[in-house]
Parts: C-alpha cells; sequence; structure tokens
C-alpha cells in the first residue's frame, strides 16, 4: 500500500493511449478551475484516498492533507494510517528545491532534490492544472452525487508509453473545483482521491514547506542526492 500510494502521488507521469481531441468544452471547464486555483495563495485539501483493483481483490481507503502554494510549487502531503484516523504515517515535503519522504514506522526521512519537468504531476496539487502540458482531454458529460451536480471530464496523455492510461476528473459545476480524480493504470489499479474540504488562501507559514529535525528527534536522515 505504501509504495502503491507513492508511486501514484509522486510519479502519476505514467499515463498511456489518447483517444480526446481537445474538445473546447472541456478546455473552458478545466481553465475556469485553474485561473480560480491560480488565484490563491495557498490551499489546504482534506481528501480521501482509495486503491482498488478488482481483479486482485485490493480496495483499501487512507486521508490525507494537502496544502501548496501554487505560484511557488511548494507543498506538503499528509498521509494517515487509516481513512478516520488522524494519526500520521507518511508525509511528503517540498520546498520547490528540496523534497521530503518522511516515514513514521520506519523512523526514517528521506531526501532528494525537488521533481523537475513539466510531464506528469511530480507536484500533487498539480492535478489541478494537469491538462495544460501533455494530456488530450474530452467533456463526458454531467454527473449527480448527493444532489449536487459534477462535470466530467477524460484526460490522456499524448505519450503512449506511460503506464496510467486515463485520468478521470470530476468538477463541482457551481464552485469550479476538482472534485474527485481517478486514474487508471494498465495493471487493473484504480487510485481514486476525493477531496472532503477545500480551504482557498489558507493561512500557512513558510516552515510548512520544510522538514523540522528538531521535531522529529530519533529519525534518521537518508540523503538521495
Amino acid at each position: 500500500m505504501k509504495k502503491l500510494f507513492l508511486y501514484s502521488i509522486l510519479a502519476i507521469s505514467t499515463c498511456s493511449t489518447a483517444f480526446a481531441q481537445k474538445d473546447t468544452q472541456a478546455k473552458a471547464i478545466l481553465n475556469q478551475v485553474s485561473q480560480k486555483y491560480k488565484s490563491y495563495d495557498a490551499i489546504k485539501t482534506d481528501f480521501s484516498f482509495t486503491l482498488d483493483n478488482p481483479q486482485a481483490g485490493v480496495k483499501e481507503t487512507q486521508s490525507g492533507t494537502l496544502i501548496s502554494r501554487a505560484k511557488s510549487g511548494k507543498y506538503r502531503v499528509t498521509l494517515y494510517a487509516s481513512a478516520g484516523a488522524k494519526d500520521v504515517d507518511k508525509e511528503i515535503i517540498n520546498d520547490g528545491k528540496t523534497q521530503w519522504t518522511y516515514l513514521k514506522k520506519d523512523k526514517e526521512v528521506q531526501v532528494g532534490d525537488a521533481p523537475k519537468g513539466a510531464d506528469g504531476i511530480n507536484n500533487p496539487s498539480q492535478i489541478f492544472t494537469i491538462y495544460e502540458h501533455g494530456y488530450k482531454y474530452l467533456y463526458t458529460g454531467e454527473q449527480k452525487i448527493a444532489g449536487k451536480v459534477y462535470q466530467a471530464i477524460d484526460l490522456t496523455p499524448e505519450n503512449e508509453k506511460q503506464n496510467i492510461f486515463k485520468v478521470r476528473l470530476l468538477i463541482d459545476k457551481v464552485k469550479k473545483q476538482i472534485y474527485s480524480a481517478q486514474l487508471f493504470d494498465k495493471n487493473g489499479n484504480r487510485y481514486n482521491y476525493t477531496v472532503r474540504s477545500f480551504t482557498p488562501n489558507a493561512q500557512v507559514a513558510d516552515a510548512t514547506f520544510a522538514w523540522d529535525a528538531k521535531g522529529h528527534p530519533g529519525v534518521e536522515l537518508v540523503d538521495l542526492r
């Protein structure tokens, strides 16, 4: 589960096949989402993450929190031990230059250079702007969930060698915010992120995006640079 989660959140860049043109309706919706996201100084979202593989009989859910600054590329992802608990399982902290991956159970933090490149999602907050580079997109209609209307858009990568072959977004029609993102890979895995809360212009200190060694005594630092 740990490897699959870290893979999906840091290397969503593995996607494949293409079937859709960049249709104008999808682009108009996505532009509204992207512009709204970029207008905020910082955001905080609580989300649930589910790994589902029907063929393998696997379905596991965890909860997490994402804090990010859109303009600087800084972010912090906290994943909790279970869907309902707030006991930290792991964290990914990125200040735009350096990235720390904290594995609480192992009492270890791995430090490396922040991922670079426009292909794929190196920064999980890029889910709000994923369509801008390397993807085709298609508006597939509206869906109603718990009385709310969501606009569905399917993204497919232009690079056919990538492993995840489709990303399906559900966008709140009224708020113009992403409600969920579902990723499909060639191995039959489905990674589903559902936003539980969204706080725009959250008050976030810069220290949020840096590793606090003093606050984690006894944690071994593994330098991968």
